[in-house]
């Protein structure tokens, strides 16, 4: 019986060993070739755990989309630390995360040891040329295959048609998903499917406090750090130190929703306006390095750490920007199996996914008129999309050969043809 046990047990081990090996190996792939911003990143992280290795279903997939969408912090480390946290428990949500990011900040490190010793940044143009048009073919096929599992009724159709819209008319994110989810909620409540109870009442008012709560949290956070900076000399600033500069990070972790822009945003009030531990040019170029480097857009903290102190700063930095979304998915994760067993909860996560996907799609738009130029960047997406789809091409080598051939046009100058 003893034996039995040892067996069982060093199998389980091996097991998860072997897992947790498999999860790191991907994510570090994906943190060295993920470009494009979080849209890109889900994307290839769809096509590798839903479609090669079949670790989660397309319906699983959308449920951790929605569920990054909930919680603050950027969207692609957060679902990398969901997969790691299901594929691997408490372990593998630390290796997925910690795997993900890691890249990027040496990277990016990199980046900003050059701008400090020459005083500008290395041409990244060419790659990108080459790169984006791949970008928006692999985002374009992951949306393709989630549009199904999501769309279950003609009224979520509808819904994530208004969400679309309403998204590029420029409604706030926020507000966009909250209030997806609570109609959705209100309309399982008002009309249930045939033979199912309809919902207690107070369950629907329940969802909607919750809601109006959860969008107006982070407008009152950002109101109470601003607030609570409000004796910061505007014309001196502050001395730069690592405990502040941590302490901003982690509030700009901990509170912000939505993209680059926002981000942007957030740095200039804190860093340029307020503290003046940089010039606006270097908030610029600092954000541009995190945009155009592989991984999460968030290792701009990275750049500013380094720029302000060097290694150790740009450590303390990276550290306070990503440490709430590990904090916020071990606490959210493991709710989203009772989220699903419940049928007003449900509902509401069903109305979040669609509302998540219209945004996906709505950045596309945006990537895509950015991205699609010229003849050569039309032809690139277009060949992509048939590899992606007709030969099952993996996006990573896709990604990587367009990388090499947009450095080729940069050499050869054959932009615009």
């Amino acid at each position: 019986m003893d034996s039995t046990k040892r067996t069982t047990a060093a199998v389980t081990t091996a097991v998860s060993s072997q897992a947790l090996g498999e999860l790191t190996r991907l994510f570090l792939r994906l943190g060295f070739t993920a470009f494009g911003g979080p849209a890109a990143h889900i994307a290839m992280m769809q096509d590798e755990v839903v479609t090669r290795r079949r670790w989660l279903t397309e319906a699983e997939f959308l449920d951790l989309l929605g569920a990054t969408n909930l919680i603050p912090g950027p969207n692609s480390t957060e679902m990398a630390i969901h997969i790691g946290l299901r594929q691997g428990g408490w372990r593998g949500l630390l290796l997925a995360g910690s795997c993900f990011i890691l890249p990027a900040v040496f990277i990016v490190s990199a980046f900003a040891w050059a701008y400090g010793r020459f005083g500008s940044l290395p041409a990244v143009a060419g790659l990108l040329y080459g790169v984006k048009p791949v970008i928006i073919a692999v985002i374009i096929q992951a949306i393709w295959g989630l549009v199904k599992p999501a769309m279950k009724t003609r009224f979520l159709m509808g819904l994530g048609v208004a969400a679309l819209v309403l998204s590029m008319l420029g409604l706030d994110e926020v507000l966009l998903l909250f209030g997806a989810g609570v109609l959705a909620g209100i309309m399982r409540w008002a009309m249930p499917p045939v033979g199912t109870p309809r919902p207690a009442a107070f369950g629907v008012l329940g969802l909607v406090l919750i809601a109006a709560a959860m969008v107006l949290l982070p407008t009152a956070l950002t109101h109470f750090w601003s607030t609570s900076s409000s004796g910061v000399d505007i014309g001196h600033g502050v001395p730069f130190g690592l405990a502040p500069l941590f302490l901003f990070f982690l509030k700009v972790g901990s509170v912000l929703y939505g993209s680059g822009y926002v981000l942007l945003a957030f740095l200039r009030d804190g860093l340029v306006t307020q503290w003046h531990w940089l010039t606006e040019a270097q908030l610029l170029d600092a954000t541009a390095v995190g945009q155009v480097t592989p991984g999460p857009v968030f290792t701009t903290a990275t750049f500013i750490g380094y720029g302000l102190g060097g290694p150790w700063a740009a450590l303390v930095a990276t550290l306070g920007i990503f440490l709430p979304s590990f904090v916020f998915v071990a606490a959210s994760g493991p709710l989203l199996p009772r989220l699903r067993r419940s049928v007003l909860a449900g509902a509401f996560l069903d109305g979040v996914n669609v509302a998540a996907l219209a945004l996906m799609l709505a950045v596309t738009w945006q990537l895509g008129r950015a991205a699609l130029v010229d003849a050569v960047t039309v032809g690139l997406a277009v060949i992509s999309a048939i590899l992606l789809v007709r030969y099952k091409v993996n996006s990573v080598w896709l990604i990587l050969g367009a990388a090499v051939l947009g450095i080729l046009a940069s050499v050869g100058g054959w932009y615009g043809l």
